[in-house]
Order: C-alpha cells, then sequence, then structure tokens
C-alpha cells in the first residue's frame, strides 16, 4: 500500500523550488502527494536558518504535526537542518534529519527507518558539498521557481548560508536549457531564476577534465572566457514557449551594464530587479563584508531607470546590525528615500551562530531595531505606492495565477505590479491585457 507524503518549504524561492522537486522523487518513487494540513504518513518540512523565527517556525510545525498525525514520520531538511542537526534531532516528533548533502536521497533514508527507531541524522562537513542538484517548481503555480545556482562564497559578516549550503556551484547552460524546454513543454509561461548568489553563476568548464592532460597555461585565454550569468540569459532568451523570466535577486556589484542593458531590450526578460542592498551606510556595509558601496548601487539603480523607467526595482535591506547608529541608519533611510525603488524587504538583524558580526559591538537594542523595521516598511509602502500610481492607466501585460481566492484571481504585470481581478478561468496563465 502506497504511503501518503505532505511537504512545507520555509523561507525563500530557492526552497520552494528543491520542495518540489523533492515531492516529484518521492511521488515518483510511490508516494501519494498530499496538503501539509491533511494527515499524511510523512511531513517533510524543508527549512530556512535566515532568522530565529524560521527556527521556531520550523519547531512549531512539528508540534502540529504531533498532534494532528502522531504515528507519522517526520522529516526535516534544508539549511535549518545542516546548520544545526543535532538541535533537531532532540525536537520530541522528529524522525529523520537529512542535511545539505542528503535532501535529494530522501527515499532511500525514509526506507531504511520506521517509526519508534531513534532519531537518524544524515548529515556531513558543508565542505564536502560539492555537487550541484538541478529543481523547479513544476504543476505548483503559474510562476515556476528554476534554480541554477547554489551555495556561496561571499562571507557576508551577519549570514549563515556559506554554512548552510557549502560553496557556489552551478549547473551547466545545457541543463538549464532542457529543463526550460521541459517546463515549457508543460504549459508554464514564466520562469523565476533563482539561486543563493544567482550572479555568480559559473557552468562547469567543459575543460575541466583535459586540465590535467594539457598545458592550462595555453589554455589561459579560454578559461579566462569561461561562461556566466550573461551567457545564461542571452541563451535563455532565445527559447521559444517560455513567455516570462524574472531574476530573483541578483547582488548590485554582479548585475554588469551588460546585463542591465540585455534586460532593456530583451523580450522575454521582465523589466523587473531584486537587488540587495542592506544598508544606505557605507561603514555599515563594510561591517557587514559587503562588496560594494552605496555609489555603486545608486549607479546601479540610475542606469535601470534610464534604459527601463518602468521597472520595478526590489531593494533588500538590514536594520540594527551591530554598530548601526541612529546617524547610521538616518543615512540609509534618506538613501533609500533618495532612490527610485519600488518595494523593500526589510530584514530585523537577529544574531546567528558562528557569524563575525556576534564579535561586533555595541548591539542595538532590539527596541530599537523593530522601530528602524517599522520606519522602513513604512517607507516601503509609500515607494510601492507611488510606483503603482506612476502607472495607472497604462495598458501592460499581466500573467494571472491559478488560485481561485472568494471568485477573485490575481497576477503581475510585466514590471511586477499585482493585479486583482474577478476570476475568469480563460486568463489562467495566459497573457492577458490590462489597463491599470
Amino acid at each position: 500500500m502506497s504511503k501518503s507524503v505532505a511537504l512545507h518549504t520555509l523561507g525563500c524561492k530557492l526552497n520552494f523550488s528543491e520542495t518540489s522537486s523533492m515531492g516529484r522523487m518521492l511521488e515518483n518513487d510511490g508516494f501519494i502527494k498530499k496538503e501539509f494540513d491533511e494527515v499524511a504518513d510523512v511531513y517533510v518540512i524543508n527549512t530556512c536558518s535566515v532568522t530565529d523565527n524560521a527556527d521556531k517556525e520550523c519547531r512549531m510545525l512539528v508540534r502540529r504535526i504531533q498532534r494532528k498525525a502522531p504515528e507519522a514520520m517526520v522529516v526535516i531538511t534544508g539549511c535549518y537542518a545542516q546548520l544545526k542537526p543535532k538541535e533537531i534531532a532532540a525536537i520530541p516528533g522528529v524522525d529523520l534529519v537529512l542535511g545539505a548533502a542528503e535532501k535529494f536521497n530522501i527515499s532511500h533514508h525514509l526506507a531504511a527507518i520506521s517509526k519508534g527507531d531513534a532519531t537518524k541524522i544524515c548529515s556531513c562537513d558543508i565542505e564536502d558539498v560539492n555537487t550541484f542538484t538541478a529543481s523547479f517548481s513544476k504543476n505548483d503555480r503559474t510562476r515556476t521557481f528554476l534554480k541554477v545556482q547554489d551555495g556561496c562564497d561571499y562571507n557576508c559578516s551577519f549570514c549563515t548560508i556559506p554554512m548552510a549550503r557549502g560553496k557556489s556551484r552551478s549547473d551547466s547552460i545545457a541543463n538549464v536549457v532542457a529543463n526550460v524546454n521541459e517546463l515549457a513543454a508543460s504549459g508554464i509561461k514564466e520562469i523565476v531564476l533563482t539561486g543563493v548568489n544567482l550572479g555568480d553563476f559559473t557552468p562547469p568548464s567543459p575543460l575541466k577534465g583535459e586540465l590535467e592532460k594539457v598545458n592550462a597555461k595555453s589554455l589561459k585565454g579560454d578559461v579566462d572566457n569561461k561562461e556566466n550569468f550573461f551567457s545564461l540569459i542571452k541563451e535563455l532568451d532565445n527559447i521559444e514557449g517560455i513567455e516570462r523570466y524574472r531574476i530573483s535577486s541578483i547582488e548590485p556589484n554582479l548585475l554588469t551594464n551588460e546585463i542591465i542593458e540585455f534586460v532593456s531590450n530583451s523580450k522575454r526578460f521582465m523589466p523587473h530587479f531584486h537587488i540587495p542592498l542592506q544598508s544606505g551606510s557605507n561603514k555599515i556595509l563594510g561591517a557587514m563584508r559587503r562588496r560594494y558601496k552605496r555609489e555603486l548601487y545608486a549607479e546601479r539603480v540610475g542606469l535601470i531607470k534610464t534604459l527601463m523607467p518602468h521597472c520595478c526595482i526590489g531593494v533588500d535591506v538590514i536594520v540594527g546590525f551591530p554598530g548601526e547608529t541612529d546617524e547610521d541608519f538616518r543615512e540609509t533611510f534618506d538613501f533609500l528615500h533618495s532612490l527610485d525603488i519600488s518595494y523593500l524587504h526589510v530584514f530585523t538583524y537577529s544574531e546567528r551562530d558562528n557569524t563575525h558580526a556576534l564579535t561586533l559591538k555595541p548591539v542595538v537594542p532590539i527596541a530599537t531595531r523593530n522601530e528602524r523595521n517599522k520606519q522602513l516598511r513604512n517607507l516601503s509602502y509609500q515607494k510601492l505606492q507611488y510606483f503603482t500610481q506612476q502607472h495607472i492607466g497604462e495598458t501592460r501585460k499581466v500573467l494571472f495565477e491559478k488560485q481561485d481566492k472568494n471568485n477573485m484571481m490575481e497576477g503581475f504585470t510585466d514590471n511586477y505590479i499585482k493585479i486583482t481581478a474577478p476570476f475568469n478561468k480563460e486568463w489562467v496563465n495566459n497573457i492577458t491585457t490590462w489597463t491599470i
């Protein structure tokens, strides 16, 4: 008799794509997929560990499963599982903890354990994680998240991601193209390219196996001209069947002028960028170990808006980082206020184990962090209202999603303005002309 499985994602679009791929793997192995709020034989929680809230939410979900289905197997994977496997294993009800190298071997591990066994931890040193596993969401929503890159070689002082996901590694362009063709054949209209450090996309070199046989120095020119993220998006732009691409998030120092110029002339890449800033103070950016200054960020935004005045620009920012004074925060606020951006994702700094930021002083009081978060969220609301109002009366292309919410449906314009309309099944997964 087939077992049922329910999966839940905490965190980012990258996690969402991986959860979807794990679900398909389990279905291929005979599991029946259920919704997470239904009773199932196995529950899989794919975790994030960017903030303390993600950790707390994981523990809360396990307790909920215990009440609803006490005999069910509970599997925890993702970043939290890699960073703190023993802490997770100690949560009552958890049966299996899968680290970064084992999440896609989930069927194998489930076959080897039974409910009531001692909690099993399958993890490894993050330095040993060096393979790339492609993943994408499919049949979950109109927009699909396609992972093309994983891991990060940057060491920002506040971040645990390199410890949770390992070194930067990427898919090959040929594999990405094959996945895109598969998604196009299934009727997907929009793909969001995702990764931990997407702009660092560097496909495995075809020369890798040959360098031991020949003089690498003679090939230096070829190695220097290796393929990169710009190569990828140029290739994807030529594929028939996919009408829209979005770039999920890209570091400002890796968002080159040629990428911006390419998007401005592309028919398939949407006028929408999400560019992490984290702070508008060069002093704080230095303490964060970011690889740019605010002047470069302003330069990038300026070029985007010159070439694409209608472009939507989202920004990540962290408040309450150690050492952030009132003056530093005011500098960030004023800088963001001055930029022609569309919305903010505001994160309140939270202490993470084994990060350099823990050594930095003075610590910003929690109440101050929360107040700064509130101020920037208010600014974000104003920015989004202003951006939307600029386009009222315009006719733009909207891709409506499948959800039917109280006889209403939602979709996004090319430049990421959310549109709500009465439900019309003929509009689902079709590009519709809409007057804002």
